[in-house]
Formats: C-alpha cells, sequence, structure tokens
C-alpha cells in the first residue's frame, strides 16, 4: 500500500484513453462534480447528484408563469375587484400546474427506470447518460 501525505490522503495515478478521459470528465460534469468527486462516489457507491433536465427546466418556468397569474387572480378576488370568470381561471390554470407536474413525473419515472449504470444499478436523472 502506498504511504499517505500529511493529510493522511494518498495519490493515485491512473492512464486513461481519449475517449475514456472524455467520458470521465463528460459524465462528471452532467453530475455537477469534479472528475475525482464523481470517482470517489462511484468507488464509495454513495448517489450522484442529478442535474434536471432541460425539460424539467422548462416545466419548472412554466409552473412560475403560471403561479404569477393565479397569485394576480387571488389578490383580485381577495381585494373584492374579481370577477366569478376570474376565480375560475384561477381554479383552472391550478389544474393545468397539477396536469403539468403529472406528465412530467410520469416521464422522468419512464425515463429512469430505462437507464443503468455500469454495474447494472439504475442511474437517474442525466449523470451517467
Amino acid at each position: 500500500m502506498s504511504k499517505a501525505d500529511k493529510k493522511g490522503r494518498h495519490h493515485l495515478h491512473i492512464e486513461l484513453t481519449s475517449a475514456q478521459y472524455r467520458l470521465l470528465a463528460e459524465q462528471a460534469k452532467a453530475c455537477g462534480l469534479s472528475k475525482r468527486a464523481y470517482l470517489v462516489r462511484l468507488m464509495e457507491g454513495t448517489p450522484l447528484p442529478v442535474k434536471p433536465s432541460q425539460e424539467i427546466k422548462d416545466l419548472r418556468w412554466e409552473i412560475h408563469k403560471i403561479g404569477v397569474n393565479i397569485n394576480q387572480i387571488a389578490r383580485s378576488v381577495n381585494a373584492g375587484i374579481a370577477r366569478a370568470e376570474d376565480a375560475k381561471r384561477g381554479l383552472y390554470l391550478l389544474d393545468q400546474v397539477y396536469e403539468l407536474l403529472y406528465e412530467a413525473v410520469k416521464r422522468e419515472a419512464l425515463a429512469s427506470s430505462s437507464q443503468k449504470g455500469y454495474n447494472g444499478q439504475k442511474v437517474q436523472g442525466e449523470c451517467l447518460q
């Protein structure tokens, strides 16, 4: 076994092909980790962080915009200046939010169930693609 440095850490030198290095760099970046942190988490079996897909980011933005509309309607209802149609519109928008969330969760569940890591473990999100 190698000798530890003053901080109790061991240093390791490995050789990778260009393709292997590129794959390591891409996968670590997709998880938002350094190459070292990515490898350590893989060795320790620690779950890798999942970066949200572009679809999820777009969905968050759409839900935010709908939420702003619902907030405006709620404010006008509370102030007594809204009509019954405004309240119905708010409920319709809220229903849209729930539908969008349901569809996104369903798609993400299907996508994550089909992804497998190098050792057969399930991989979530965009890490290890």
